[in-house]
């Protein structure tokens, strides 16, 4: 049988290789509109893709995916027709490339037919027209400027948090007067870069503005009645800086400024591996001047 690779999981369907399966799974029912998913299923499904001739690296690929889906389920774990659309745009919003969005959803996808409920797969890819605009690091510099000069204070502390931190909005509860006192936010489930460790620069901000808002405790980006600040109202204010900044407001939103941190992040490790390459070579090139073979 031919091994599948993590390329595969945008067109291998493990039902097509067992359809007698789709009768066998106990939690299937017909005319459904929702189902329940649970970690038993992924188990079970994970636990029979080697079978199906898919290769470790592969499977490693299928359970993170699967239980990032998971995670991202609500309360009760059900999953319905608009479930894997709402996922696919707040990967997109957590900064993921289109190409790895698609693997993910894919991936999903061949897990619902598994399951026999093809009903409640997503279908069609994204586009290269759906890819956000990059947000450059001179534009963002420019949107601090536009914020301070403005007296935005709030929309300046957003706007940096997001790009030095990498959050998401989703995480922004996260940014608690506690954990800033801490310098750190707690590791988050399906956050590769977590515990995140707050630069004393901003974290010195941040609580100014904790001790200006009178916010003791809990999250620090609130709206006037105490909930977590929406998405919407965090592009808002950003979108807000736009013309005073001359920053395209398609680039004004926490999308973007996440996408400069993640690059910023990739090109300061690239740039880490060349020294330590090079000190490397370095290092060997003394060591073959004392004990080379021909010295």
């Amino acid at each position: 049988m031919k091994a599948h690779t993590h390329q595969d999981a945008r067109t291998w369907n493990p039902l097509e290789t067992d359809q007698a399966h789709q009768s066998a799974v106990s939690w299937q029912t017909e005319g459904q509109p929702s189902l329940v998913m649970t970690r038993e299923q992924i188990t079970e499904y994970i636990s029979a893709l080697p079978e199906r001739g898919c290769v470790p690296g592969s499977v490693k690929k299928y359970k993170h995916d699967l239980l990032r889906f998971y995670q991202f389920l609500p309360e009760g774990k059900q999953i319905t027709e608009s479930t894997l659309k709402d996922w696919r745009a707040d990967l997109l919003e957590q900064g993921y490339a289109p190409r790895t969005v698609n693997a993910s959803v894919s991936v999903a996808n061949s897990f619902l037919s598994w399951l026999g409920r093809r009903e409640l797969q997503l279908t069609g890819q994204l586009e290269v027209d759906d890819v956000q605009p990059e947000l450059t690091r001179n534009e963002y510099l420019r949107l601090l400027s536009a914020a301070r000069h403005l007296g935005k204070e709030r929309t300046y502390l957003l706007v940096k948090t997001f790009t030095v931190l990498g959050l998401n909005v989703q995480e922004l509860p996260c940014l608690t007067v506690e954990a800033i006192r801490e310098g750190r936010i707690p590791a988050q489930p399906g956050r590769a870069q977590c515990p995140a460790v707050i630069p004393s620069c901003l974290q010195k901000e941040l609580l100014d503005y904790a001790r200006q808002e009178r916010t003791t405790s809990g999250p620090i980006f609130v709206t006037r009645t105490g909930k977590p600040i929406n998405r919407t109202a965090v592009t808002a204010c950003v979108q807000n800086l736009a013309p005073t900044a001359r920053v395209a407001p398609e680039k004004c939103n926490p999308r973007c400024l996440r996408k400069l941190y993640l690059s910023t992040v990739a090109q300061l490790e690239a740039s880490v591996r060349i020294l330590l390459e090079q000190s490397h070579e370095r290092l060997l090139e003394q060591e073959q001047l004392l004990v080379g073979w021909n010295v």
